[in-house]
This record gives C-alpha cells, structure tokens and sequence, in this order.
C-alpha cells in the first residue's frame, strides 16, 4: 500500500510539475541583463527624470570608425562614415538628430550616435543593435573598421552573451553530473535514475522560480537563472546521493530493496529537509538587499531549491522502489556486507585524526588562517568593459573611443536640479575638480534643468567615484534636490549597494544558519562551532579564489557581488555537508560514544560527501563557460571552497574539534559518553 501510494504522489508531482511548465511558460528573463543598481539610487533616479526631457526617452548607440591601418582619415573615410551613420538611423527607424560626424583630433577617429528606444531590453535590444552592427559594416569600405559600442550596445552584448547559454549550460552540467555519478556508483544505469529526475527538477524550477520571482515583483536574468540552473543540479545530486549512498547501506544489513529503501528515506529523509531549509533561508536573506537582481536571485533560487528537495523525496525514492537492486548492476549490495561505519578508507582516516586530534584541529585551522591572508590582495569593483571574459565588441568600440576622444565626451555625467537655481548649481559644478565641462542640456515642463558634464577621470575609477562624491555635495549644498547620474555615477551606487548588501546580508545569513542549526541540534556548543569553522572554510576560499582569480587568471578584480554570492553559497553549502555528517554522528553518539560516533559518522558518510562535494564544485566550475567574468569568478572560488570543505573541514576539522571537545559538545541534547 505504502509502495502505491508512493507511485500516485510521484506521479501527482510530475503531472502537477507538467502542468505548471506548460501554463506559466519560460518567459524571456534568461536573455536580460542583470540589474545591479538600486531603483532608489541617485543615478536610478536621474535615470528616470530623464524622460521628461527632449530626447529622455532615448539612449545612444555610438559608432566609431578608424582605419585598418592606424592612418589618419580621408574626407572619403569621413563620408562614409556620415553614409554609416545614415544606414543605421534607417534601421533604428529615428530621424536625423545631434552632430553628423565628429571627427578626433589626431583626425585618425570619426565618431556618431543613433539614438536607440531605452526601454529595449532583451531580444528587442539584442535585435536593434544587431541591425545597427550590420547597417553600419553593410557598404563601408573594407580598410575601415567600424564599432558600435554605447550603453545600447553594452546591455546587448551582455544580454547576447545568455543567448542559448542555457541550454550549453544545462549540457555541460547534465554531461560533468553523469560523469561524476557513473564514477561514484560504478554502473552504467544507476545515474540515469536521479539524473533524470534532477533534470526534470531543474526545468520545473526555471519555470516555477521565474514565476514566483516575477510574482512579487523581482527582476530575473540571464545570471540569475543560470546560477539556479547551477545550484539546482548540484544541490539535488547531492540530496540524491545522501539518499541513494543510504540506501545501498541499508541494502547490506536487509536483502529486502523495499524495506532497505523505506529505512533509507526515513534516516535521509530529515538531514535532506535540514539542509534543504539551511539553503532555502540562506538564500531567502538576499530579498534584504538592495540590488535587483541579488533580490531576485534570492527568490529564484531558493523557489528551486524547494524543487529539487521535492522531486528527490517524492519522485526519486518510487523510482528506485520500481527498479530493485538491479540498478546497481554489476555491484549489486550483498546482505551481510561489512558496515561503511566499521571498515574502509574513511574510517582509518576519521580514527587517525581521532588519535591527534590536538595537532591536527592547529595545522588544519592555521593552513585555513593563511589562505585567508589572500584577501588583502584581492581589489574589488570591475568597469563596465571588465564584465567579459571574451572579447565583445562594445568593449573594443569603448576602448576605441577612450583613445581618441577625451574621456566622458560620448558618456557624460549628467545634473538635474531646479531651474529657478539654475545659475548656482552652473557655478557649484564649475566649481568643482575634475570636471571639465558643463552644458546645459535642456529644460523639463517640470521647472528642472538637465545639465551634460564631462569628467576629466577615466571611466568607473577611484577618481572618477571621488569626483562624483564631491559633484554630488557641491549640487545638493545648492538644493537638497538635485541629482547627478550617468554611468560613472551608476557605477558608484553599484560599489556603495554592493558594501551595504554585504554588511546587511552576510550577518542575517550567519543568523538563520545559528538558528537552523540550533533547532536542529539542540546543543549550545555545537552550532558555534560548526558555524565558526564554516566561516573560516569560506574566508579562505574567498581569499585563495580572489587571489587566483586576479592573479593566477589574469581577471582585473574580483566584481562587487562576488563575495557575496559566493560567501552565501559557501557557508549555506557547507553547513550542508555539516548536517550530513553531524546528523549521522548523532545517530551513532548514544551507542557508541562522542569519539567513536564521530568516527562512524565519518566513515558512513565520508564517500557520500566526498561524492557530493567533487560533483557540486564540479558544477560551480561549469559557470565557467558563460562568458561574464563575475559568474566564472563565482565558480572558481565556489569550486575551490566547496573541495576545502570537502577534504579538510568535513573530513578533518569536525572530527577533530568533536573528538577535543568530548560529550560537552551534545549538551544539553544528549548525555553522550566520552
């Protein structure tokens, strides 16, 4: 009866699950951008005031043509240039508006703008700067080069960058995860079973994850379903490890599958809800930031997480209950095999720590110490060109603008404040350093002026943010209403959201991982320390992974939501694997005592979380092949402190401190021998 009524819940829930895909659809959230910037940040809210002015409602593609040959241009280069530009205004479908031409001072760069609709996001922006790319090149004179570049054309290359990057991603994820399970299981038929079952997951929760984020008003992206795509996989294979892993054990002490399978539900069942939940509210601590997309990665994430909890549950134990033992073929368990607690490597390894455990918790915990130290070299914050890991032609037009026009001539910051104050706020920017020019550009029916500055600093830097800083204090010292936008200015409330989410989130996560882990234990030294070593496990992937990041692969700097996320993933993550292993410890402690339950459970579980660790780092590395610096920087330091959790701190550490610690680290939930 138990064995029907588990098909008919599976059957519920892929039927339900089937449903759902096709009412709610998959939407075009993959292909946008991320939005970093705050709706209610200076430069969001210039952004918005703009279209209240002539021309607001538009945002600039620029086209810059130089010679093949670093020559400077000819009249005729000219002409065909202004001809370029004409080609474009057709495919853009806007009438002629701004300069024709402009040419550089060293005469070796003609320069032009279309405007563009700013509302076009998405296929719709990809689309539109496509045309324009091929209007411009379609009759230009082959020892031209032309490139279009502009903020249009940045939200098209990093949207375009996603286009079909999911599916490579789910089949590059789906092919490493069969890999790994055919090695872990040693069978040719085993890992189809939660293979197939994670896949479904992992397409239900795109659909559903987007929904829901959508629902409450999130903004999901290329990014964001791509690291849910990722944690979806490599959460659920590790779930169905735990389980499966369990199973095969029971399959040793009873020769009956379904009896064995039941066993192993009910023993893996609580540690996969645990950590399940640890995840789930660890990434539900993302709604209190600030930037969009962080929020909505929250609720994505986490709406898939609970996917994948439910189909490993539900789905996967009435499958395994349909095919028997058979799936283990050719290493079908025998009844009466010797136990993974007493025998094997990971129980030599747990007794050895067990021995020393004073000289091993020192060397362990100073060799994490040390790796952190690579923080104090890791810079943060990357430009707007920083974003690719491959060359993008926004990026090379950009930089081809930079060389042959003063800097922000093209991109200017840009002022809005009161008219009737209009000659103050003209001298408060005159006034201040680092500003080269300021014009005004235009008056709003509102009673504001819009004024077109240009910055001396180069794009997104230190000085270019201090510039910004003091414009901001000088104009509002005028009226506390006046705003300063622009992309340097956007740039700057993107680093000072990604400092506030990081000193707001990072502590509420550390929260609701102490909380989990209390309700779970209930033991009052036991979270603290489990906590403690996790943080340090996730500073020291931090620091080893930021400091390969920039100097081991070359990339600038670490982006500004990288220690974020990857903070969150690592300690959630890891606390994870910390439920695997203490749940199991507990089990064994009131049989077998603090220091031999420890060992036991390192020994059940060791090749599980070993498995599951090499598979999850495994997946976090498969960001690598989207071409966005910040998420292959999130894989390496992910991968990286997700295999030092693995071999040292689960391995090592835990037992270790446990073994030191003796039954005090139970009180008061268990009266543990020693």
């Amino acid at each position: 009866m138990a064995g029907r009524f588990s098909w008919v819940v599976a059957l519920l829930v892929v039927l339900v699950s089937g449903g759902l895909m096709g009412v709610l659809g998959g939407g075009e959230s993959s292909s946008q951008s991320p939005v970093s910037v705050p709706s209610d940040a200076e430069s969001a809210k210039v952004n918005a005031l703009r279209t209240e002015f002539p021309g607001g409602d538009q945002a600039p593609a620029i086209l810059v043509v130089t010679r093949d040959d670093g020559a400077p241009l000819s009249p005729a280069d000219v002409a065909a240039t202004e001809a370029a530009r004409h080609r474009m205004l057709g495919a853009a479908q806007s009438a002629p508006s701004g300069p024709p031409v402009l040419v550089s001072d060293d005469d070796k760069a003609a320069v032009a703008t279309v405007p563009l609709a700013a509302d076009l996001s998405g296929f719709g922006l990809n689309d539109a700067v496509k045309g324009l790319r091929e209007a411009a090149a379609d009759g230009l004179p082959s020892d031209l080069k032309a490139e279009v570049t502009g903020g249009p054309a940045f939200g098209a290359d990093i949207a375009d960058s996603f286009s079909g990057a999911n599916f490579t991603l789910l089949a590059v994820t789906a092919a490493v995860v069969a890999l790994l399970l055919i090695v872990t299981y040693r069978s040719p038929v085993l890992f189809l079973v939660p293979l197939a079952v994670i896949g479904f997951a992992d397409r239900v929760a795109a659909v559903v994850g987007t929904a829901i984020a959508e629902g409450v008003g999130m903004t999901p992206d290329g990014s964001t379903s791509g690291i849910t795509s990722v944690l979806v996989f490599g959460a659920g294979t590790n779930y169905a490890l735990l389980l499966i892993s369990r199973y095969r054990e029971e399959l040793g002490r009873n020769g009956n599958h379904k009896e064995a399978l039941a066993v192993a539900v009910r023993a893996a069942g609580p540690a996969i809800l645990a950590s399940n939940a640890t995840v789930v509210l660890a990434l539900l601590t993302l709604v209190f930031a600030s930037a969009p997309s962080t929020r909505s990665l929250g609720v994505q994430a986490a709406s898939g997480l609970v996917v994948a909890a439910v189909f490993v549950l539900l789905v996967l134990p009435a499958l395994l209950r349909v095919f028997g033992k058979r799936l283990f073929w050719p290493l079908i368990p025998k009844e009466g095999a010797a136990p993974l607690t007493d025998s094997g490597l990971w129980h030599r390894i747990a007794a050895a720590v067990a021995k020393r455990p004073v000289r091993v918790a020192v060397v362990s915990i100073g060799a994490l110490a040390v790796l952190c130290t690579g923080l104090f070299f890791t810079p943060i914050g990357l430009t707007q060109t920083e974003q690719f890991r491959v060359q993008a032609e926004s990026v090379t037009g950009y930089e081809t603008l930079a060389d042959h026009f003063p800097s922000g001539l093209t991109d200017p910051t840009r002022v809005i404040g009161p008219s009737n104050k209009a000659g103050e706020i003209q001298r408060a920017i005159d006034d201040t350093d680092g500003v080269v020019s300021a014009n005004p550009a235009g008056t709003s029916p509102s009673g504001l002026t819009q004024w077109s500055v240009v910055l001396s600093a180069e794009p997104a830097s230190e000085e270019a943010f201090s510039t910004v800083d003091t414009l901001r204090d000088h104009v509002r010292a005028v009226d506390s209403a006046a705003l300063v936008g622009g992309s340097d200015a956007q740039a700057r409330d993107i680093s000072t959201a990604a400092t506030r989410d990081r000193m707001v989130v990072i502590p509420t996560i550390l929260a609701v991982v102490l909380v989990v882990l209390y309700v779970l234990l209930r033991s009052a030294l036991a979270p603290l320390i489990l906590v403690g070593v996790t943080v340090l496990s996730a500073l020291a992937a931090l620091g080893l992974g930021g400091w390969a990041s920039v100097h081991l692969f070359g990339f600038p700097a670490l982006d500004n939501s990288t220690p974020l996320f990857a903070f969150l993933f690592l300690v959630a993550l890891g606390v994870d694997y910390t439920i695997f292993l203490v749940t199991r410890a507990r089990e064994e402690t009131p049989e077998f005592g603090t220091r031999q339950g420890i060992v036991r459970a390192v020994s059940a579980t060791g090749a599980v979380i070993t498995s599951a660790g090499i598979v999850l780092a495994a997946v976090f590395c498969v960001l690598g092949v989207l071409p966005l610096i910040v998420l292959t920087q999130l894989g390496i330091i992910v991968g990286l402190g997700i295999l030092l959790d693995t071999f040292l701190v689960r391995t090592v550490i835990i037992p270790a401190l446990f073994t030191l610690i003796g039954p005090r680290i139970w009180w008061p939930a268990l009266r543990a021998k020693p």
